[in-house]
């Protein structure tokens, strides 16, 4: 086995073995998924995001490509394709990085620190640069959790439709707000359930 086939081993290994869910494609090391949250102290916490990684055969000199599968609006990511433009995976990637650096540092920082002079979205961008409170209400979770910790909803444009948890992995699906529950008709549907026996 050559050197880079040992590395990309370990540093898969190394990423299954974290707190980060890792679906593989054909149990191969090439191309793989991992489910990846939004970080704390972003309008992103609270989101999910799959996001694919294919590992070039010159890894862990070469970096690894990678691209968000469900939709997030970024300055720094197509809308579209979900390819990141992450200056330190695509031009500065150095072997001393590792999978895990991606995914605790690299990405996180991303998020947190989004760059709108370089945009891959520039509607994401130009909103950003003149609004950023409306900027992150387009992006901002607002979780109502109750007492037994289920959500009763969540309100915003893209977490909402593509990165919800339960929605990892699933096709992405448009949703009209009519098709939402209002507070009131979810408790109703609730107590309507708590009254029947299963069969």
């Amino acid at each position: 086995m050559s050197s880079p086939s040992k590395r990309r081993e370990m540093d898969l290994m190394k990423l299954m073995m974290s707190d980060y869910k890792v679906e593989t494609v054909n149990d191969g090391m090439q191309v793989f998924y991992v489910h990846f949250h939004g970080p704390k102290d972003s309008p992103y916490l609270g989101g999910v995001w799959k996001v694919r990684v294919e590992l070039p055969d010159a890894y862990p000199y070469k970096s690894p490509s990678i691209g968000f599968i469900n939709k997030i609006y970024h300055p720094n990511v197509d809308e579209m394709s979900g390819s990141v433009c992450l200056d330190v995976i695509n031009q500065t990637w150095s072997p001393m990085f590792d999978l895990v650096n991606v995914f605790e540092v690299f990405l996180p920082q991303l998020l947190l620190y989004p760059n709108p002079s370089d945009p891959l979205n520039g509607e994401a961008a130009a909103l950003m640069m003149r609004d950023r409170s409306a900027y992150e209400q387009k992006v901002k979770v607002h979780c109502k959790i109750r007492k037994d910790l289920r959500i009763l909803w969540i309100d915003d444009e893209y977490c909402l439709k593509y990165a919800k948890p339960e929605d990892v992995g699933a096709a992405p699906e448009e949703k009209s707000s009519d098709d939402e529950l209002s507070e009131e008709e979810y408790d109703s549907s609730d107590e309507a359930v708590v009254g029947k026996a299963d069969p």
